[in-house]
């Protein structure tokens, strides 16, 4: 990886760069694309958080964190974690997905969060196996037909 990998704020300079970040062909019913996710951002102000993942000059991923969520819908149980990551087609493999994640988790330290949530595709072909060798644990909870995992910051 670069020693310029960063995340950056989508704006209309680097809106189609976010549009243009595509995940292989059969990892594209496990997670939504990046304009699905810019439009729940538009609905969901304060609690999304989109970002492009760069590397130098080059767009390589897109994430969408969230911040606060109503879990259960009923204000008892607030959440943050990530929403959505999408390493481009042709990118995976090359440390750009832990480095999202990390960046992440120090973004919810910033804002003082102690835990981290993600969702993920259950099977043998999805990311389980990504988060868990990241420290997430399965809650045993399901949200929709994905896997939650928690992650404690310290």
């Amino acid at each position: 990886m670069a020693s310029d990998l960063r995340l950056c704020e989508i704006t209309p300079e680097n809106l189609d760069a976010a549009l243009g970040v595509r995940v292989r062909a059969d990892q594209e019913h496990r997670v939504a694309p990046v304009v699905k996710s810019l439009a729940e951002a538009y609905v969901h102000p304060g609690v999304a958080w989109p970002r492009l993942i760069v590397d130098g000059d080059r767009t390589v991923g897109f994430l969408m964190a969230f911040f606060d969520i109503d879990w259960t819908g009923d204000g008892t149980d607030h959440r943050s974690g990530l929403w959505r990551l999408n390493i481009a087609e042709g990118e995976q493999g090359r440390g750009y997905g832990r480095f999202a994640v990390r960046a992440v988790a120090d973004e919810l330290r910033r804002r003082g969060r102690t835990r981290f949530h993600v969702t993920w595709h259950p099977g043998p072909t999805g990311p389980e196996g990504f988060y868990l060798g990241l420290g997430f644990r399965p809650t045993g909870e399901t949200s929709g037909t994905d896997a939650v995992g928690e992650l404690v910051l310290t």
